[in-house]
């Protein structure tokens, strides 16, 4: 395949990294706006990866759509204007894979997280709680993946009424906690707590490789495809 890279920061370098052992080739390196305009892009058997910045993704995304290239984006901190994208994307009969994590293991924890989150809505005693932990340079924050998992607890948890990026003794408010940390790639971890004892479920990643092949996984998996598409698209493909 042909990728074109969005966004050249450390995702984007790993990505190349990852494209290249997996015999994609690099046509083009997106960095900044007027990068669009210098570069020839290849429509065809072509994907775009986006390791962009929250404030030039939708814009980004926009564009790749107007282009006719199909648009793998990990970046986070833009799902405002999520149903404004997506319906550019049916509108243009576009391609757009999004996804708050692209690591498998984030995506099986999410999987265990519903799991667990049903469990517990029944069991009393219990207090949830979720924090995250990332490097200094990440902008948004609670993260995707935070966002993702507290949205599925609140889900299954009718007593829950909404989630606050703060501690929060509030019953009814899931506290999202936030930490910004030297190079840390990511760390999540769900807490449900109790006077008598701790449940933990957590995911901790080791470096970035593993969203960077997810997401060129993502870009091999839309190839000839249209629509909008996430993890849970894929995973199909994996029994999950």
């Amino acid at each position: 395949m042909n990728i074109i890279i969005s966004g050249y920061g450390r995702m984007g370098k790993i990505v190349e990294e990852v494209c290249r052992q997996r015999g994609h080739e690099i046509v083009a390196i997106i960095d900044n706006p007027s990068d669009w305009e210098k570069a020839a892009l290849p429509t065809h058997d072509t994907a775009v990866i986006d390791f962009s910045m929250p404030n030039v993704a939708v814009d980004n995304i926009l564009r790749c759509f107007q282009l006719g290239l199909p648009v793998v984006t990990g970046t986070t901190g833009w799902y405002g204007d999520l149903e404004r994208v997506k319906k550019n994307c049916t509108d243009a009969q576009g391609t757009l894979f999004y996804a708050p994590n692209f690591s498998l293991g984030v995506n099986i924890l999410f999987h265990v997280n519903r799991i667990l989150a049903k469990i517990m809505a029944s069991a009393e005693g219990y207090r949830a709680e979720i924090s995250e932990i990332h490097h200094i340079h990440k902008l948004d924050a609670p993260s995707g993946t935070a966002l993702r998992l507290a949205e599925d607890i609140l889900y299954a948890n009718p007593q829950l009424k909404k989630w606050k990026n703060a501690p929060d003794d509030d019953p009814y408010t899931l506290p999202v906690l936030s930490f910004r940390e030297g190079e840390i790639p990511g760390t999540h971890e769900v807490v449900y707590d109790s006077e008598a004892d701790r449940i933990s479920l957590k995911h901790e990643a080791k470096n970035r490789k593993g969203f960077a092949r997810g997401a060129v996984l993502a870009a091999e998996f839309i190839n000839g495809k249209k629509g909008i598409f996430t993890m849970h698209d894929y995973l199909k493909t994996l029994g999950l």
